[in-house]
């Protein structure tokens, strides 16, 4: 009995988690103290361990309430993975050999919609924001694919935001790749045929 409250206590003392699928291990945001001191006192212990036990990556995800612990992770060898409306995402390497960690996304998707009618007519539009904004340049319903989102979704859905008409999606027309874009990512532009199943636009 004593000894089972001995290994409860000495799990008390560390970062509560999971350990994933790759040798490394997967912080419970749940489970992380609220005290700074605390947090750092545990995470010290934890590294320790994770060396002891040679773990490989450490994630640690700290929710927008937490972002007091981001400077103490940190100096604790914790680098930026990525982040999001509401939370950080941060890794440490425990081996010496070099990180085989996934990097954070490299692209963002874009999607064309180019929507002709049985006609063989276009329907274009005029940007209200963006770079050919009050240039009266014309062009195809564009926008970025939502995560989650498949891609015939997202033209289907860019399609009806700007212009209030409902289409079906035909096929993939074309895919283009570029890089440096937004912030630095690269991105996969695909170029979408649909066919309206309305007439009327809505600005």
């Amino acid at each position: 009995m004593a000894q089972c409250s001995s290994t409860v206590d000495e799990a008390e003392l560390l970062l509560g988690g999971e350990n994933d699928n790759y040798g490394g291990f997967v912080i419970d945001p749940c489970r992380l103290p609220d005290d700074p001191s605390i947090f750092l006192e545990r995470l010290r212990r934890s590294i320790s361990r994770w060396k002891f036990e040679l773990k490989m990556g450490i994630w640690l995800k700290l929710p927008t309430k937490y972002a007091e612990l981001v400077p103490i992770a940190i100096k604790e060898g914790f680098v930026y993975h990525h982040a999001e409306q509401d939370y950080l995402m941060l890794t440490l390497w425990i081996p010496e050999s070099v990180c085989t960690l996934p990097a954070n996304a490299s692209h963002q998707v874009g999607i064309g919609a180019l929507v002709m009618n049985t006609e063989n007519r276009l329907l274009l539009v005029q940007e209200v924001t963006g770079p050919t904004k009050g240039s009266g340049t014309w062009k195809m319903p564009t926008g970025v694919v939502l995560q989650g989102e498949d891609i015939q979704d997202a033209a289907v859905r860019e399609v009806k935001e700007e212009t209030g008409v409902d289409a079906k999606f035909v096929e993939v027309f074309g895919v283009r790749q570029s890089h440096g874009v937004a912030f630095g990512k690269s991105d996969l532009f695909f170029v979408c045929l649909l066919q309206p199943l309305s007439s009327c636009i809505v600005i």
